[in-house]
């Protein structure tokens, strides 16, 4: 038996055997009645689901994920400005880029949404 044939039934049976195993440990018990009943993080699950959600929070955390996005454009900015040669056009664009954030920022201050204490 040459060496070629060798390696592909080494190669052939583990993954074989990996698949059995996997399939042998992964057969569920239909013998435990409390497995087989839904899990809602111990609430009653014949209840509601529905709960109240706050609208205020759900629009901070939108922001936060805007503003976090904008964070992450923003962080090659000072080694572009290194790195090329055409700066005052780089320049010119991350201000424009900025001045438009300042403005967003301006309006959701403006607008409310910023301020979780009422």
């Amino acid at each position: 038996m040459n060496q070629a044939t060798s390696m592909f039934i080494i190669c052939s049976l583990i993954p074989t055997v990996v698949l059995v195993a996997a399939n042998i440990l992964a057969t569920r018990s239909t013998e435990d009645r409390e497995k087989s009943t839904p899990f809602e993080c111990g609430f009653d699950p014949k209840n509601t689901a529905r709960i109240p959600f706050s609208m205020r929070f759900f629009l901070l955390a939108i922001i936060f994920i805007v503003f976090d996005i904008e964070i992450v454009l923003l962080m090659p900015i000072p080694t572009m400005l290194t790195t090329h040669y055409t700066t005052h056009i780089l320049l010119v664009t991350c201000m424009l880029f900025i001045i438009i954030l300042i403005i967003g920022l301006i309006h959701e201050w403006n607008e409310g949404s910023l301020d979780w204490s009422s």
